[in-house]
């Protein structure tokens, strides 16, 4: 039987040990960063001569000319008409419950006048070029191209630019029909730190961007880490994590499984079960040593759950929600009898999910909120990606003749308080004698 470590919330030691267990620290060591930079100094400086040499070494491509590297869109679309029925039905029905979600969240502009004519307001506009890196060769998810591709239409960006490695040039026709279907203006068959330089800097082909999104590898990420500030990005993420939290009436080889769901992504994922029913717990823990020889991934599981996996016994929900927001989950399953109350609890938590039928497995393709959450207990600060991630907002500031007398005023005291002259005079050629 695999063996998951068990905290107890009455333990004195229950905090350190809990620290303990979410601790994680990227790998991303000196010789990786080492890397990294001098491939995004290759690339900022040779531009496409670099781009092609990190594809031929990197990715094993016989290619001479960037317009090998640029897949046209048609050959997306005749992915999408290619893959099997199922999986085209599935892949639309998806992007359109993603595409209903983010809809929602969509930011207008607005503004207000105030009494003497003063109108003060804030202004929204979408990025007008972004960036997606798509994960390539096996390593395929569809899913993902979804959750970045259709937020960022959905706000208005003009231009959505798409890399994806293609190792020995295997190309995932799963990943071109979502691209297509979610309306990525333009795909290059770029991976690595090389093609999130590509996108930062710009080279004779590939369009510098403002913002890049989308998981990679930790030379991906360790990439988008160095050229923040030059572009934006979305976040840098850890492994995959999910919290459930269970009064023990769930069926337990159903949360055996949701355990399984994050566990199998690798032996960094982080599962947790937290319930006041130890009996429930053992349950849990006998339902895993049963399904575990049944899974595919079934080392990656047994790693994951080994190192990182946790069965926590409290004596009540209160201590299962004061654990929950110290932990600050990507993924947190609520399998109680009233979740939504539960809900009004928590205050960190990526994404919720509510009742004893709605597996964390939903989120991750069709449910319609989007699956890029924060990771590492940064849902203490941060949000998942969504429609707001593709937009800015600019004040708007128009004062009146009248506005500027009073204005003018407040502001003189407090720039002459600051010995900031040219501030103060600056407001005081506007007052009246």
């Amino acid at each position: 039987m695999i063996e998951i470590k068990q905290l107890n919330f009455d333990d004195n030691d229950f905090w350190t040990q809990l620290e303990a267990l979410l601790a994680w620290e990227a790998v991303s060591d000196a010789a990786i960063g080492d890397t990294v930079k001098a491939i995004l100094s290759d690339v900022k400086t040779k531009g496409d001569e670099a781009v092609l040499e990190y594809s031929r070494r990197f990715d094993r491509l016989t290619v001479q000319t960037m317009a090998e590297l640029e897949i046209p869109l048609s050959r997306a679309h005749a992915a999408l008409e290619s893959i099997p029925e199922n999986q085209r039905q599935a892949l639309q029905a998806a992007a359109e419950r993603v595409r209903v979600y983010h809809e929602h969240q969509k930011q207008d502009s607005w503004t207000y006048t105030e009494a003497d004519g003063t109108i003060l307001g804030q202004q929204v506009t979408a990025i007008q070029r972004a960036g997606l890196y798509v994960p390539g060769g096996k390593a395929a998810y569809p899913s993902s191209v979804l959750m970045n591709a259709i937020p960022a239409k959905v706000a208005g960006v003009d231009e959505l630019i798409m890399v994806v490695p293609t190792p020995d040039g295997e190309v995932n026709d799963l990943v071109l029909a979502a691209a297509a279907i979610a309306g990525v203006d333009r795909i290059f068959a770029i991976g690595g730190a090389q093609a999130v330089a590509a996108l930062a800097y710009g080279t004779e082909t590939v369009p510098q961007v403002d913002k890049i999104v989308g998981p990679g590898n930790i030379y991906v990420a360790t990439a988008k880490g160095m050229v923040f500030g030059t572009v934006g990005i979305d976040m840098i993420a850890g492994p995959s994590e999910i919290l459930v939290i269970c009064d023990g009436k769930t069926d337990p080889e159903w949360i055996a499984m949701d355990l399984f769901s994050q566990a199998e992504h690798d032996e960094d994922a982080q599962s947790i079960l937290i319930s006041p029913d130890a009996a429930f717990l053992q349950q849990v823990r006998e339902a895993i040593a049963r399904l575990l020889p049944t899974m595919e991934r079934q080392e990656i599981i047994s790693a994951s759950l080994g190192a990182r996996g946790a069965l926590i016994h409290v004596n009540d929900m209160d201590e299962a929600i004061e654990v929950a927001n110290f932990i600050a989950p990507e993924h947190l399953e609520l399998s109680v009898e009233d979740p939504m109350t539960m809900s009004k609890k928590i205050r960190h938590a990526g994404a919720i999910f509510m009742g004893r039928y709605t597996a964390e497995a939903l989120g991750d393709y069709c449910a319609g909120p989007n699956h890029v959450l924060p990771t590492s207990r940064t849902a203490r600060f941060s949000s998942p990606l969504g429609v707001y991630d593709f937009q800015k907002r600019s004040s708007l500031i128009q004062v009146s003749e009248q506005g500027a007398q009073t204005l003018g005023q407040i502001a003189s005291v407090l720039a002459r308080g600051e010995s900031l002259t040219a501030h103060a005079r600056s407001a005081e050629y506007r007052l009246k004698d």
